[in-house]
């Protein structure tokens, strides 16, 4: 049976620009007010209608004082006392402003996106679960990745404050997880059960034929006619191996430029500084994009065009994806989506998850072989094998991964959480 409609909360350090979780929540949102529901948004940034945002500076994790904290907490072995202090200072300030969200709201569900998973900002993640645990307020915890997965916060100076909110196992909290893995992890360490409820797209809505916007792409970006578009569609961070497609890149023998659509994120400039080095080692062409892209399409101050994230996949030729660990997979959604063949590496939730589910795709565990390059010459260059890969790949998403299973899984987890 259906839940009744009812006002939620989805709350995040973030909910603006192009990065996972964003993109994800734009894809909950569309189906949660499909199903009769009315969202309303809590961030320290936020891209929603402000008529239906709340929003509040501190929350976002890269809020200066936030930045200290982490710094504080993560990169030493021992917390001082001021620090126990600021850290409890902003959680009362911003579990203040989580109630009048709330109350202003009248917010009878919350959905918390992975503000209680990774401790980006520890006072958030410690003010959302005071507030709950004081109100008793349903929460759907929506979990893309966990702290103990990220070895920059499996020794610090927090252990007490992720044991209680990272995330934490109070009664009126329900736990969804992206992938099975992370299901068994956090049942193992917490006692807590959860929900599977993957990433996906509206494959029920076939994605548009190119409009003739991003015609001018590969000119803008300095890619020249007879290169082959190779598209990275990730930020640039260590875990996304970004150095095999540029190995790939080199080695095709081919005319190619790899495309990077996405900023460096959250982990520093190093990996960043790493790549370029080895770029100018192997004289390949890459684009680093970020500037190109956004999630609509606009236009910058000066007037030049700004590009969707949508329209770096019409002139690919091939999304490289060689992450060697990934919560679930938007990148491969997306190239699926857009009907794009793959290379990727098989790291382990797409061994798990995604695999038997019958993808075809060019895969390698660790190292781009000559057998590889090989197989990416030959898609490469016969268009009509690329196609029909493509096709199937779409139709297996499709009955798998569309906006309908969505609908069903938070449906069931919706009826959970209100008693129905």
């Amino acid at each position: 049976m259906a839940a009744p409609s009812c006002r939620i909360g989805i709350v995040s350090t973030r909910l603006a620009g192009t990065d996972g979780v964003s993109l994800e929540v734009v894809k909950w949102v569309n189906v949660l007010e499909r199903m009769g529901h009315t969202c309303f948004f809590f961030a320290g940034e936020c891209d929603w209608p402000a008529e239906r945002s709340y929003v509040v500076p501190e929350a976002h994790f890269e809020f200066p004082e936030i930045l200290e904290l982490t710094s504080d907490l993560f990169d030493k072995y021992k917390r001082n006392p001021e620090t126990s202090k600021k850290v409890d200072r902003l959680k009362n300030y911003l579990k203040e402003h989580l109630h009048k969200f709330v109350r202003d709201f009248e917010i009878r569900l919350l959905i918390v996106e992975n503000a209680l998973s990774i401790p980006m900002n520890v006072p958030f993640g410690l003010a959302l679960t005071e507030m709950i645990a004081e109100t008793g307020m349903l929460t759907l915890g929506h979990h893309h990745d966990f702290f103990w997965e990220r070895s920059r916060f499996t020794v610090g100076a927090a252990d007490d404050y992720l044991r209680a909110a990272f995330p934490p196992t109070l009664h009126s909290i329900r736990h969804s997880v992206i992938n099975s893995f992370a299901q068994r992890q956090l049942a193992l360490r917490t006692g807590a059960s959860s929900f599977v409820i993957p990433n996906v797209m509206d494959f029920d809505s076939p994605a548009p034929e190119s409009d003739g916007y991003a015609d001018d792409l590969k000119k803008t970006l300095g890619i020249s006619p007879e290169e082959y578009f190779l598209l990275q569609p990730t930020r640039v961070v260590p875990r996304k191996r970004i150095e095999r497609a540029i190995e790939l890149t080199s080695r095709l023998a081919r005319p190619c430029a790899l495309v990077i659509s996405h900023a460096s994120g959250d982990e520093g400039s190093r990996y960043m500084d790493y790549l370029r080095e080895y770029i100018d080692l192997l004289s390949v062409h890459v684009v680093f994009a970020e500037q190109q892209f956004k999630d609509v399409r606009g236009r910058k101050p000066d007037g030049t065009k700004l590009y969707s994230l949508a329209d770096a996949y019409f002139p690919a030729d091939l999304v490289t994806y060689p992450s060697s660990i990934e919560g679930f997979g938007n990148g491969f959604l997306e190239a699926v989506y857009y009907r794009k063949p793959i290379l990727m590496s098989a790291y382990e939730i797409y061994r798990v998850d995604i695999r038997p589910r019958g993808f075809r795709v060019i895969e390698f565990e660790d190292y781009i072989t000559q057998n590889i390059v090989r197989m990416v010459q030959e898609l490469l260059e016969n268009k009509a094998l690329a196609r029909e890969i493509a096709e199937h790949n779409y139709d297996v998403a499709r009955h798998y991964y569309s906006y309908s299973n969505l609908e069903t899984l938070l449906a069931a987890a919706i009826n959970l959480l209100l008693g129905d």
